[in-house]
């Protein structure tokens, strides 16, 4: 998008929604421009009628009279930025409400290509420098024009010759600001690249802790650190240097003005075509008109630097899903519950590779089927094509003959549990946590699925039960009851069909009984598809799938597979046979 186009979306997604607020702002803008120049023209007749003439009916009221336009500058200003400020803090939640929404809808694979620490950096450094944009920007457009174009009234009442000399400093100004605007531009995009890069970093840092620790790279890190913060530090030096460079330039071009000025008015007055209170009332004027003429010159800046954010930002709110149902989407009727595989490739879209290679799977509905293979066999990504996290390069998934592309998302989805070795947990109360799945549940089937998958064991030590806090990621909890709450969660949703993603390999032999227990009663009669290491998991399926890279090599059951299949058998030896 152009700089133009970017502004007009702008203001008309975000800032005309607020329009009169700002023309209330306009108002009080005016007033502000009005009572500036008031206080340049009280000066002559207070000059003139005091000083010079020594007129004492006018000692009273001239300075009352300026006293009061300061008072009304002043309260006109704080009101004018005040509403502006509220606009743009409106806007800013307006456009963070709109990121977030993006990006929890977001597909998965758009999530996966870019670290967290850079979406955190758009929802704060630039909705920042867009608030910049529309509450600053837009007050110096109104109030310094303003105050500007009263100015150069009271400036040209007083002496037009004089006048004309002085605005040459107008062009000049805007000149050299504009130079300033385009690297501005520049620094704030690397700005905004490195509090990305250090937000990212950070998260880092808070994750992995204890591998910081036990490798006892806390000075390395230190150093890494500081890099980033020097980096950092760089930027933001380079984008307030430039900000501040206008500050030389203005008053460079201000003293070679007033000079001239002083020369000129001198042999104008020498020459009488020029009282003393109009010069000094013309002076002040002009020196007034030193602070919206700077404004106004770097305006650019502030634009580019809300243009930069805004074309990092417009693309989340305006991103569309792959992912999504169709035209002819329908609501999933669930019968026996049987998933199908049909010639299904796939690869991620920033991989060459082909992690499933002519997959055609057949779970049956109702019962357990079993994953097994290597690392990197294509397992996961089987799971995951089940719920539409990823898209199928080609091929076909189904259940119960149901094209899922075909059908509409929520309901596919709504009839869908997953436990994973990656147990997800919030920083809240554990009742919240089991909860998630179901937000209208009651107490009673909360405690029920605690009580399934045997959380209550742990709840009920815990200081406040099912209030207790478990902190980011549940780190007051252990591996296992972690992933006892996870399974509470799947339970109380009820699901037909339950993906189990190593769903027993972070527990101990004893944890591990119960919770085979818990799934169990979590998987009976439902559709379970399975990836486990574990001898004790694989014995109930009715099916085993072996994968390796990207292929089906073998299936059938158990026993079927230690006779038939070379590669079910060393992978038994290795790794369930102990």
């Amino acid at each position: 998008m152009t700089n133009t186009e970017v502004i007009k979306r702008l203001y008309n997604d975000y800032t005309k929604k607020f329009i009169g607020k700002i023309i209330l702002s306009v108002f009080f803008s005016l007033l502000v421009a009005g009572s500036t120049a008031s206080i340049a023209w009280l000066l002559d007749p207070a000059i003139k009628k005091i000083f010079i003439e020594k007129d004492q009916s006018l000692i009273l009221i001239i300075p009352l009279a300026i006293a009061i336009t300061f008072a009304t500058k002043g309260i006109s200003l704080y009101f004018a930025k005040t509403l502006l400020i509220k606009v743009g803090q409106e806007i800013i939640k307006i456009m963070q409400s709109q990121i977030m929404e993006a990006l929890i809808k977001a597909d998965t694979q758009y999530i996966d290509k870019k670290h967290s620490g850079k979406f955190i950096s758009h929802l704060t450094y630039d909705t920042g420098m867009i608030k910049n944009l529309v509450s600053t920007v837009i007050l110096n457009i109104t109030k310094d024009f303003l105050t500007l174009i009263a100015l150069l009234g009271v400036m040209f009442y007083q002496n037009w010759r004089l006048s004309l000399m002085s605005i040459i400093m107008i062009p000049l100004a805007t000149i050299a600001a504009k130079s300033l605007g385009k690297r501005i531009g520049k620094a704030t995009y690397l700005a905004a690249d490195r509090t990305g890069a250090l937000t990212t970093y950070l998260i880092e840092i808070f994750k992995n802790h204890k591998i910081i620790k036990i490798f006892q790279k806390e000075n390395f890190e230190f150093t890494r650190s500081n890099k980033f913060i020097d980096e950092l530090k760089n930027k933001v030096i380079k984008i307030e240097t430039v900000l501040v460079r206008a500050s030389p330039i203005m008053e460079f071009l201000t003293g070679i003005m007033i000079a001239v000025l002083i020369y000129y008015s001198g042999r104008l007055i020498l020459n009488d075509q020029l009282e003393v209170n109009n010069f000094f009332s013309f002076l002040a004027a002009m020196m007034l008109a030193y602070q919206p003429i700077r404004a106004l010159a770097t305006l650019n800046m502030g634009i580019n630097q809300g243009i930069t954010a805004a074309r990092r930002i417009l693309p989340i709110i305006d991103l569309e899903n792959n992912i999504k149902d169709s035209s002819v989407s329908n609501f999933l009727t669930l019968n026996k519950g049987e998933i199908k595989f049909t010639d299904v490739n796939f690869k991620y879209e920033d991989k060459e590779q082909i992690v499933l290679n002519s997959i055609n799977l057949k779970i049956e509905g109702g019962f357990m089927t079993s994953l097994v293979g290597h690392s990197g066999a294509g397992k996961t990504s089987i799971l995951n094509l089940i719920p539409r996290f990823y898209e199928i390069n080609s091929g076909e998934v189904s259940i119960d003959g149901q094209p899922i592309s075909k059908i509409k998302i929520n309901s596919l989805r709504s009839n869908i549990s997953m436990v994973s070795q990656d147990t997800t947990l919030f920083d809240d109360t554990i009742k919240n946590n089991i909860a998630y799945a179901k937000l209208d549940a009651n107490d009673e089937e909360i405690r029920e699925a605690a009580e399934l998958s045997f959380c209550t064991e742990f709840i009920n030590k815990m200081p406040n039960g099912f209030d207790t806090v478990i902190g980011e990621n549940g780190y007051r909890l252990s591996g296992g009851e972690k992933q006892r709450l996870s399974i509470a969660r799947a339970m109380l949703k009820k699901s037909k069909i339950i993906l189990l993603d190593e769903a027993t390999s972070s527990l101990d032999a004893e944890t591990e009984s119960k919770i085979q227990e818990a799934i169990n009663l979590l998987t009976k009669g439902r559709t379970t598809v399975v990836i486990a290491h574990r001898l004790s998991t694989i014995m109930n399926s009715k099916k085993i799938y072996v994968l390796e890279k990207g292929k089906v090599v073998a299936e059938g059951n158990h026993d079927e597979l230690l006779k038939s299949s070379e590669e079910y058998k060393n992978f038994y030896n290795k790794q369930i046979k102990k």
